[in-house]
């Protein structure tokens, strides 16, 4: 039976800085640098016409913009502040946020690089370059920018998170566990911490630790629908179909839409001989992906249990065409024939 996969929430926010010292400033001056949204953009208008060589007021507009969404004005206003007041690295580092929120990582990372060569001590942009290196895959650099994170700035709970999810996902379970422990010491709030650690024991067969890891994410956040399948998850592979079962009817009762975990309950009432709720989950499954591979072939397993042949042969076929690479689906319709 399949049993789907849940991707890990990586948390990749980025810190956002206002490092412009506060002077004495008439009305629209004043109000670009207080005010927020469509009236800061406009005091921040009035303030360039009067004081075009002003880089703060750019910078000022430019997180107004930021805060708006639009990345498309903001990175111009960013960049001109930068033409007038190069050393200032605020402007780096809101504009490689702004790049980085367009997708665009390797602006980012560059915007973030030249804020580190003005600032080496601080711990924003090694923080939000790590983040921008994770976007890209890149987990060696991401975890180097981490790891220096962390040295200038120890408590700094996103960084062994996030450090702890790339290390995740190179197979170092061991070292991820150690910095989602270390998350948990500073924020005990915090509930990702406690779902990745989870992940991580489960990754390395210790199904108790990740049920107790998940229970308290859930204690933590109960309406998160991810956590109930990653804990029925646990359950499965500890043979406790019932468990498991209760936990992907609470993710369906979350989320509706999710075709993965029809699939799972499925194979859980497979697990347990009840092949008429394994074929109605199936179904559904199919209804929410009809490209699930999984839920033909187990829907077709259930129709062979049950004796229907035709059904049996006609899934598996299907399952044969949208991945005509996996063995089972043959297995199972020559068994049908």
């Amino acid at each position: 039976m399949g049993g789907g996969t849940v991707v890990l929430k990586v948390i990749l926010t980025v810190t956002f800085v206002l490092l412009f010292p506060m002077l004495a400033l008439a009305d629209s001056e004043d109000d670009c640098v207080k005010a927020k949204g469509d009236a800061g953009i406009l005091a921040c208008d009035e303030a360039i016409r009067q004081s075009p060589r002003e880089p703060r007021f750019y910078f000022f507009r430019a997180n107004a913009y930021f805060s708006k969404g639009d990345y498309d004005r903001a990175i111009p206003d960013f960049t001109k502040a930068m033409e007038l007041d190069p050393t200032n690295r605020s402007n780096y580092l809101n504009r490689g946020n702004a790049y980085s929120n367009k997708g665009d990582h390797d602006r980012a990372i560059a915007d973030y690089t030249k804020a580190i060569e003005l600032d080496p001590a601080s711990s924003a942009p090694y923080f939000n370059r790590g983040n921008a290196y994770a976007r890209t895959g890149d987990h060696d650099r991401a975890i180097a920018d981490y790891t220096k994170t962390i040295e200038l700035d120890p408590e700094h709970v996103q960084a062994h998170n996030n450090r702890g999810n790339r290390y995740g996902l190179k197979g170092d379970h061991d070292r991820a566990i150690a910095d989602y422990t270390k998350a948990i010491e500073l924020a005990p709030a915090f509930a990702d911490p406690y779902l990745h650690r989870g992940n991580a024991y489960s990754d390395k067969g210790d199904q108790e630790r990740a049920i107790a890891d998940y229970t308290k994410t859930i204690q933590l956040d109960p309406n998160d629908a991810r956590v109930y399948n990653r804990r029925g998850n646990a359950h499965m592979k500890k043979g406790d179909h019932d468990r498991a079962i209760a936990d992907y009817t609470k993710v369906i009762e979350l989320d509706t839409k999710s075709a993965v975990v029809y699939s799972n309950r499925a194979a859980a009432y497979g697990a347990k001989g009840d092949h008429d709720r394994v074929i109605a989950d199936c179904t559904k499954a199919i209804e929410l992906d009809p490209e699930s591979v999984d839920a033909y072939d187990n829907r077709g397993s259930s129709y062979g249990a049950k004796g229907d042949h035709d059904r049996a042969i006609a899934d598996y076929t299907k399952a044969i065409e949208l991945d005509p690479a996996s063995s089972a689906p043959y297995f199972n319709r020559g068994n049908a024939y």
